[in-house]
């Protein structure tokens, strides 16, 4: 496989170009500006040395030209800065504009991403494309609209410019401008490598970053505090490396650049005094001639310091492109119903599913749900009872067999209107930056204030949220503002307000202390009525009343019935329930 430091041209570049495909006008007047900038620059030279020619000497002063050349530099200098403001302004607006679509592309077709890619990828790389490389892309962008039309042209227009002044001092610089041009393509060529190697790195570097403040109770917990810096440190030293050497050789540009046209400047300035010793040009023509070789040399400088810019947002860009590119989640059938009103029944046919491909999680899986009836799922650890939920929810698909709900497969709905009928309430709760009210109506956005309060009530996280500083108006600053247990309730008074056709409970008490759990679990039977409910649980003491239990084992439903049925059959469900309570009993 082609390693990034190495890839060859894919057509990155000619994608970030067509991203102003729909902005025709906008780059035909920003041409038209660098064109008047760059003309306008170079004009004062050209009236430099008529001033200059008009004071022949003591007593022979043209103040008439004079006064003429110089409110020609006025009105020149007025307009090239009027032009240059434009510029700026309308480049800015295209390169931002450019890159917060590409950003918004990349976050919406995140969401569009099956969870197989977002469980497999770090979701502090992921951030560092959408967040970090779209802003090294947005500086490569502004220099290469800003700087490197107006060095090219500039270039172009100077030689012009000396052609028309004297042919011979021209042709001095024209065969020197090669050696500016061989020593630039040298370091982009060496640096482009080097930025590619820094921008993965520091998404590897996100990534670990992210992750380690994620778990930093269980660092601190297990003391593996040294072992983690010393990973991040390990990282942290190829990206330096990485790093040091791609601003090494792009560092060499500005005084290399300096040297070689240093020299050029030099012969410009020997060669034009003989040529006007001669007679060849006047001392206002060389005067000029000066000027032009310093407007010279300046774009090459530029545009060397561009080209090092550019190779680092290329490759950012490329990470970009690489995260759209990926493949969406399997569309809807084109011929997909819509669920409503769904009356429950479920069943599970011969359903196998594994993660990675020879290593199955479930195998031959069969279950049959009559609608309002409760089923539970227990088993150890890794058994495979999250994946049968992953599965019902469509998060997955089966890799054989079918997940059926109402008598057809769960592919043949929409998933929005298949996900609408369930409510569900994890381990893992999760609870982004909003108002509690927010928070609670996130399922349903129209719900009412009473509605809200209400479902609060039934999951008695109303007490705790009174005690917040502005009640149901409190910011929360995500899952830092309250503890495990409260972010739970609001995580139940969601399925409350959503009042779904059927729930899935997965641990859904499993941070909440022993009375409160006791309460909800009365507020869930009364929210499990008439509704299908499929309980995940390792404490069998929330599940003895469920209608039926399946206990899962090497990927496959081992037993099924009742608290009783299984306690008398004495199998795995009563060797995993003594287990619990036979001690205590």
């Amino acid at each position: 496989m082609t390693s990034p430091r190495t890839r060859p041209a894919d057509g990155t570049v000619r994608r970030i170009l067509a991203l102003f495909a729909p902005h025709r006008a906008s780059l035909i007047a920003t041409g038209a500006l660098t064109v008047a900038v760059v003309v306008g620059t170079l004009s004062l030279p050209v009236l430099s040395g008529e001033a200059i020619d008009c004071v022949v000497g003591p007593g022979q002063v043209d103040f008439e030209g004079l006064r003429h050349v110089l409110a020609l530099i006025a009105a020149l200098l007025g307009a090239t800065a009027l032009c240059q403001w434009s510029l700026t302004a309308l480049t800015n607006r295209l390169a931002f504009g450019a890159v917060c679509d590409l950003r918004e592309r990349a976050f919406d077709h995140l969401q569009e991403l099956p969870l197989s890619y977002i469980d497999s990828h770090g979701h502090g790389d992921l951030a560092s494309r959408i967040v970090t490389d779209a802003d090294q892309l947005n500086n490569g962008l502004l220099m290469g609209f800003q700087q490197l039309p107006v060095g090219v042209l500039t270039i172009v227009v100077t030689l012009v410019f000396m052609f028309r002044l004297n042919v011979q001092v021209a042709l001095v610089v024209a065969l020197l401008t090669p050696l500016s041009i061989v020593v630039a393509r040298w370091m982009a060529q060496h640096s482009s490598k080097h930025f590619s190697g820094q921008t993965q790195l520091r998404g590897e570097l996100t990534a670990l970053t992210e992750e380690m403040i994620g778990g930093i109770s269980a660092v601190e917990t297990f003391e593996t505090a040294q072992g983690v810096c010393a990973d991040f440190a390990r990282t942290d030293a190829k990206l330096g490396e990485e790093s040091f050497k791609a601003v090494f050789f792009s560092s060499l540009a500005n005084p290399t650049m300096r040297f070689t046209n240093a020299l050029v400047y030099a012969a410009i300035g020997v060669f034009g005094a003989f040529v006007a010793l001669g007679g060849g040009i006047t001392v206002g023509g060389l005067s000029a001639f000066l000027g032009y070789a310093d407007q010279y040399a300046k774009p090459f400088n530029d545009i060397s310091g561009v080209a090092t810019e550019l190779q680092n947002s290329v490759a950012c860009a490329r990470r970009l492109f690489n995260l759209i590119d990926v493949a969406a989640e399997e569309p809807d059938a084109p011929d997909a119903l819509e669920l409503e009103s769904p009356r429950g029944e479920v069943s599970l046919d011969h359903v196998a599913f594994g993660y990675e491909p020879g290593r199955p999680v479930l195998t031959d899986v069969n279950l049959h749900v009559d609608p309002g009836r409760r089923i539970a799922l227990v088993g150890a650890t890794g058994c495979g009872k999250t994946t049968l939920i992953n599965l019902l929810m469509r998060f997955y698909d089966v890799d054989a067999g079918a997940v059926l709900v109402d008598g057809r497969d769960v592919r043949a709905y929409t998933r929005a209107s298949l996900r609408a009928g369930w409510g569900m309430v994890l381990q893992d709760t999760w609870v982004r930056r909003a108002t509690v009210r927010e928070n609670v109506a996130i399922g349903r956005p129209d719900a009412t204030d009473e509605e809200i309060r209400a479902a609060a009530r039934e999951a008695y996280a109303e007490e705790f949220i009174l005690r917040l500083p502005q009640g149901y108006d409190t910011l929360l600053d995500g899952s830092a503002s309250l503890s495990a247990g409260q972010r739970q309730l609001l995580c139940i008074a969601r399925v409350m307000v959503a009042q779904p056709s059927m729930l899935i409970l997965d641990e859904a008490t499993s941070n909440i202390d022993t009375r409160t759990e006791l309460l909800v679990q009365r507020a869930f039977g009364r929210l499990m009525e008439g509704r299908t409910s499929f309980i995940v649980a390792h404490r069998l003491s929330t599940v003895r009343d469920a209608d039926l239990i399946c206990v899962i084992s090497d990927g496959r439903i081992a037993e099924r019935g009742t608290h009783d049925e299984l306690l008398a059959a004495s199998g795995l469900y009563r060797n995993i329930y003594e287990s619990q309570f036979a001690a205590v009993e």
